[in-house]
């Protein structure tokens, strides 16, 4: 009897643990930079490359970075979304313009509109790997003490805005 218990219970775990990983959102992969200060970062602007943005620049108010490339496919679906938040001028957004070449990143704004307060030019991806990014796009809510406070894997919806970053800038501008 004892034989036959021990390959039930392991075939129990595993049933536990296929239920348990079937239920999880892959679109939600924890971050260990959430809760911690924003990596520092100096780039050239994409635009003006004779001028830079830090994460110091943006302290004491609560900013948007948004990860993105002129060869992303995922960044041209989200892209007008970004477009229309803009216009609410709720947040400040910073582009981090990741593994790109300048004249595709500034064309590419041009052809499709340039929601970014100023988007900084990651050439080779350095700031990026600091951020955790492995995939763009990827958007972080970073709050006025330059914490991240959330991380989007993935394109951002309108309902994403709608229901998950609207109200955290929210609070965070309360805070």
């Amino acid at each position: 009897m004892k034989r036959f218990l021990l390959p039930l219970a392991v075939f129990v775990a595993l049933v536990i643990f296929l239920g348990i990983g079937l239920r999880l959102n892959p679109r939600e992969v924890p971050s260990p930079l959430i809760g911690k200060p924003a990596p520092a970062f100096r780039l050239t602007r994409l635009h003006e490359p004779d001028k830079t943005i830090s994460a110091s620049d943006m302290a004491g108010q609560v900013w948007l970075l948004n990860v993105w490339a002129s060869w992303c496919v995922s960044c041209r679906q989200e892209h007008p979304v970004w477009v229309d938040f803009a216009k609410l001028n709720v947040v400040p957004i910073v582009g981090l313009n990741y593994k790109d070449v300048r004249k595709d990143g500034t064309e590419w704004l041009r052809q499709f509109g340039n929601p970014y307060t100023v988007s900084a030019f990651d050439q080779d991806g350095r700031v990026g790997i600091d951020f955790g990014v492995y995939g763009v796009p990827e958007t972080f809510v970073i709050d006025k003490h330059g914490v991240i406070r959330y991380k989007q894997i993935g394109p951002v919806t309108p309902e994403i805005i709608t229901d998950k970053l609207l109200p955290l800038i929210k609070e965070l501008n309360r805070a």
